[in-house]
């Protein structure tokens, strides 16, 4: 049966020079930074393959320890989880934690060990069923994390039971975005609590996926309904009434309101606008003001054929500005950008490219997919600045 701080037999742990890597056939989505990861079986959610295995040893600094979050742990039950298991094991001091599989599932969500270097070995045999494995790790730097799994019911950060409205916050790590599961909700309305955790946070922005980062979020009373959104790269899905909802804050929640402030723009200006002229001689301008996302009608339109067009916002004065939402033209012109570049400047004539936090390339936001549904994009880190092209 499962044991829990016992010896480690022999010929259980797998032993590398190398530090925050994994090895073996049977591994699946895998990020590991030394302050924070996430490691999963091949094909989880779906049913992980016979006769595979994979080893992860995790690393954390010096001085700090590791802290392991059970996702999600489906394995096809046998006895002393022979067939198919899940062993951790600290091979300084050699405890082990494990053997591991559905009929012997860890006493809790979370796994608190007092070393800095831990491996997680997984091995399967001949089986039918289970979804395989799912965990989250952050050091003891980063004590809140969040594990992503559709069929978690309790999330490491849910013990003890947050009240609502109160704020608490909560490690994710990088790479969250490609993690299996659904979010229902958009940034503007929150997020049905069922949602993956820091997956959610990818779409509302509050982290960059290349980076990760602590986020701060309260739990309040549900909705009826959560519309679907695309934002920052995902899709969220429209979900039906859930007793509570997760709220993302930028800043401490009782500042967060302002954070969700639109900017006003003073002036719009274009590279080129479209004189439209119809069959019976009417002219209609698709000048810079149109761009308005309040205006109804017809939208801003670059001059047919023109290459590198841009649109320029002036906001009067130097802002904080966080994100931008973008919208088609209307139903009855069915235009719309569907990626686009960011530039900034503090005097309107020299202009910088928005890089985004990987700061090696300008970066590309994806924009909309129709000319009817709105799609926000954040700024990470923000921009302080006037003028937005």
């Amino acid at each position: 049966g499962s044991h829990q701080g016992g010896k480690l037999r022999q010929g259980t742990a797998c032993l590398s020079p190398l530090p925050g890597v994994s090895a073996g056939n049977g591994c699946g989505h895998t990020l590991l930074t030394p302050h924070s990861g996430t490691l999963s079986s091949k094909n989880y959610p779906g049913t992980y393959p016979n006769h595979t295995m994979c080893c992860w040893w995790l690393q954390a600094p010096p001085g700090t320890s590791l802290l392991l979050a059970f996702g999600d742990v489906d394995l096809e039950p046998s006895e002393h989880c022979a067939h198919s298991s899940l062993l951790l094991a600290d091979p300084l001091t050699g405890t082990a934690y494990g053997p591991y599989c559905r009929n012997s599932v860890p006493s809790a969500p979370l796994l608190v060990t007092n070393s800095s270097t831990v491996t997680v070995l997984f091995n399967s045999t001949s089986h039918r069923s289970g979804r395989g494995l799912l965990l989250s790790y952050a050091t003891s730097q980063h004590p809140g994390m969040g594990a992503a799994s559709p069929g978690m019911q309790r999330h490491p950060w849910d013990v003890p039971d947050p009240p609502l409205t109160m704020c608490f916050s909560v490690y994710c790590p990088a790479g969250c975005k490609d993690i299996h599961g659904d979010i229902w909700g958009n940034p503007r309305q929150g997020y049905r609590d069922t949602s993956v955790l820091c997956k959610a946070a990818v779409h509302a922005g509050v982290i960059a996926d290349e980076l990760g980062g602590q986020i701060t979020l309260s739990r309040e009373k549900g909705i009826t309904l959560y519309e679907s959104a695309f934002a920052n790269g995902l899709h969220s899905k429209r979900g039906s009434l859930s007793e509570k909802r997760l709220i993302f804050h930028k800043v401490c929640c009782l500042l967060s309101p302002a954070c969700d402030d639109v900017l006003e723009v003073v002036a719009f200006n274009a590279s080129s606008w479209w004189n439209e002229v119809n069959v019976l001689g009417q002219e209609r301008a698709w000048v810079a003001e149109r761009a308005a996302l309040s205006t109804t009608g017809h939208s801003w339109a670059a001059e047919p054929g023109a290459k590198a067009a841009w649109l320029e916002l002036d906001l009067g004065t130097r802002r904080n500005v966080t994100g931008i939402i973008t919208k088609g033209s209307s139903k009855q012109h069915n235009y719309y950008v569907t990626s686009y570049h960011v530039s900034s400047s503090r005097d309107g004539k020299n202009w910088r490219p928005y890089r985004g936090s990987s700061g090696q390339e300008d970066k590309v936001f994806e924009g909309n997919a129709d000319s009817q549904g709105e799609v926000s994009n954040a700024f990470i880190p923000p921009m302080v600045t006037r003028y937005i092209r």
